[in-house]
């Protein structure tokens, strides 16, 4: 099922209770109205019945003809019949219509008790609506609505008087039937034309949608330059076709970024690799003496070792992020000390410059050996791009919440567009090629690669002089008791 068609299934389902709520509502206030005006004109029929009992002390008179009673003279549907039975339940009188209908006569509420005796009693016989009054001459005085016997002994006088009036219930009946087929007839319709306008609605609310589902299922590997159509409503339609054109551009930009990768990898691997087999195939020319051998041997395995770095920094690069590191509580201002004592031996040890400044706590949660081969890679950048004699400096300091451990060189600097790629893989300056000095461009990356892993950040700075400094926060740890991790730390760098 359709989006559109459960969307408009939820609509038509909703204005279906509505209609019908609102169409039962309509026709019970209806019923309720037409039946009270039949017992109004009930209520009237009975005070004019009433009006012609005379009440005197000796009995209840019933005095029609004196009274000059209209009602029941109709023989219409729709008009009153009554009757009149004494206490006892004979037929004292019967209206004109009412002698050849059907009219229930003798008809008599199921109680008459009430705080009035002569208070209308209403019910509902077969195919009629009645009311009954009932007149007790002993209530009637009680009340003071007697008068003394104008003509004593002329006329019959009943205790108690029933007066019974009635109406055929089929004009109402009609009325409300024509009321419900009219209600039925305009819920149908209304209901009907609201499916179909909101069928139409929600399949041009959500052709935007087809649309783009359509350019995405046609899209491949080769057309990631292509972007979904956006309908321009301003709408959430549009923030969706916006967000996964965006997708599309990170997802583009990361294909091109793989591209590349695999390009300069290729091209990385290509050199070393070149130079091994040139010198195998050297050697192979003609017999060699074994000093000539041990020489190719030993370039084949400098070369072999430059691949290998190449590989393993490769590698690093391409694990996810989210790789688990196991991590240790570190001193730097201890461990730094320790660690540079293994560049005693290189060319440019007396270039080296440590700067400690232990104004605050500078233990950090990190991992030694990957802190270690993050600072030697920075280490190896300076002393690669500065000129000897130059000072190389390793300074650490403390800064609210964070460590940090800075590497600054004397060397030419990098420029702005110079510092937004400093750190992408492969990447080497224009002036570092013309120069030809070593390196494949992985250094940094691989260092940005594992301060994430620390759960720190590494930055480059280069001012409008000479020389870059690169710069490493990590979070610091607290400091209780350091002696145990310290040792162990010393013992893994």
């Amino acid at each position: 099922m359709s989006l559109a068609t459960r969307i408009s299934a939820f609509f038509l389902v909703l204005l279906g209770l509505v209609l019908a709520g609102f169409s039962c509502t309509l026709y019970a206030l209806a019923r309720t109205y037409l039946v009270r005006q039949l017992d109004d004109r009930l209520q009237r029929g009975l005070d004019t019945l009433e009006a012609a009992v005379d009440i005197e002390p000796g009995g209840l008179e019933w005095e029609p003809t004196d009274r000059r009673i209209a009602l029941g003279v109709d023989s219409g549907i729709s008009a009153v019949r009554w009757s009149i039975r004494d206490g006892g339940g004979s037929r004292v009188d019967l209206s004109a219509n009412a002698m050849a209908s059907d009219f229930p006569r003798d008809w008599a509420p199921a109680s008459w008790s009430a705080p009035r005796s002569e208070a209308t009693r209403f019910g509902d016989a077969p195919g009629w609506r009645m009311a009954g009054r009932k007149l007790v001459l002993a209530d009637l005085l009680r009340q003071g609505r007697g008068h003394p016997d104008d003509e004593p002994g002329y006329e019959v006088q009943y205790p108690e008087l029933v007066l019974v009036a009635g109406l055929s219930p089929a004009p109402v009946e009609a009325a409300l039937n024509r009321l419900g087929l009219a209600l039925v007839t305009l819920s149908a319709g209304v209901w009907v034309a609201a499916a179909a306008a909101g069928h139409v609605l929600a399949r041009r609310a959500l052709a935007p949608v087809r649309r783009m589902a359509r350019v995405a299922t046609a899209m491949t590997a080769a057309d990631l330059g292509r972007r979904l159509p956006t309908p321009g409503t301003a709408d959430e339609l549009d923030e969706v076709g916006d967000a996964f054109n965006g997708l599309l551009e990170r997802l583009s930009g990361a294909f091109d970024d793989q591209r590349r990768f695999a390009g300069a990898a290729s091209h990385q691997l290509r050199t070393p690799l070149a130079a091994l087999l040139g010198q195998v195939q050297v050697a192979r020319r003609r017999d060699r003496s074994p000093e000539e051998y041990r020489r190719v041997l030993d370039r084949v395995l400098d070369e072999g070792g430059r691949l290998r770095g190449i590989v393993e920094s490769l590698l690093f690069l391409a694990d996810p992020e989210d790789v688990p590191v196991e991590m240790g509580t570190l001193d730097l201002a201890r461990w730094l000390p320790e660690h540079l004592a293994c560049w005693e031996d290189h060319t440019r040890r007396k270039d080296l410059r440590v700067e400690v400044r232990e104004g605050g706590g500078l233990a950090a949660r990190v991992n030694p050996h990957l802190l270690g081969q993050l600072l030697d890679n920075l280490l190896e950048n300076a002393f690669k791009y500065s000129p000897p004699g130059s000072p190389v400096a390793v300074r650490c300091w403390s800064e609210p919440g964070v460590v940090v451990l800075g590497v600054e060189d004397r060397g030419p600097g990098l420029s702005p567009a110079e510092l937004a790629r400093v750190f992408d893989p492969f990447y080497r300056t224009d002036q570092a090629r013309r120069e030809g000095r070593p390196g494949v461009g992985l250094g940094l990356p691989v260092a940005r690669r594992i301060a994430a892993a620390l759960g720190g950040s590494l930055a480059a700075t280069s001012g409008p002089g000479p020389g870059c400094l690169f710069t490493l926060r990590l979070p610091t740890e607290p400091v209780t008791d350091l002696r145990e991790n310290e040792t162990e730390a010393g013992h893994d760098a």
